[in-house]
């Protein structure tokens, strides 16, 4: 059983997520777990003014997403940052580069999941996730959040970002604001865990 995340960062806050993820994903018996990330549209000086150019670097050994990473997984967890509500242009660019195996059906029966980033507490993480599963709808997959078995989605006394639509952390205005809590790292890793056990169920192994 293979479990593919696919992220999408700026500043690394996806990345620590999608980490987290692949931890959760490892502790299922008979998962493997590839990460990539999805190629950046961003020119090299526009990343230098926005101060992401040695953010980005941490996470440059990490492969770029093919058509072939989706379709040789059982389950696919993508992570994006929130655009104004939506998820970020490299990732949508991605997205409607898969027109092909859309129409092969490739896809169909796939466990997909989705976490992702804000830079504020009401910045649009839920927006962003369920926006994301259209798409993911439209490919035939069947969708997996994060249940309320994990009780962490209902800690009170810290800001923190996790729904039962995805994990999700708040990254703060500018280049490196805030790293991604413990609690929004811990529910990464339940969110992997999850979907790794879900798929596992769904292929009868």
């Amino acid at each position: 059983m293979k479990i593919c995340i696919i992220f999408y960062s700026l500043y690394g806050h996806n990345y620590k997520m999608a980490e987290a993820v692949a931890q959760g994903v490892r502790e299922v018996k008979g998962a493997e777990v590839e990460i990539y990330q999805v190629e950046e549209t961003l020119s090299s000086g526009i990343l230098d003014k926005m101060g992401a150019t040695s953010s980005k670097k941490e996470f440059e050994h990490i492969p770029i997403a093919t058509a072939k990473s989706l379709t040789e997984a059982d389950g696919i967890i993508f992570g994006t940052p929130t655009r104004f509500g939506m998820m970020a242009a490299q990732m949508r660019a991605f997205l409607d580069s898969t027109g092909s195996i859309w129409s092969k059906g490739s896809l169909i029966g796939k466990v997909g999941s989705v976490f992702t980033s804000s830079a504020t507490q009401h910045g649009g993480q839920e927006s962003t996730i369920l926006s994301f599963h259209t798409t993911l709808l439209h490919h035939g997959m069947v969708i997996v959040g994060v249940p309320y078995s994990d009780k962490r989605q209902s800690i009170l006394s810290d800001i923190t970002g996790g729904s039962p639509y995805g994990a999700s952390t708040i990254a703060g205005s500018g280049a490196n604001t805030r790293k991604p809590s413990q609690n929004e790292l811990d529910i990464a890793k339940f969110q992997g865990k999850h979907v790794a056990t879900i798929t596992k169920k769904l292929l009868g192994t």
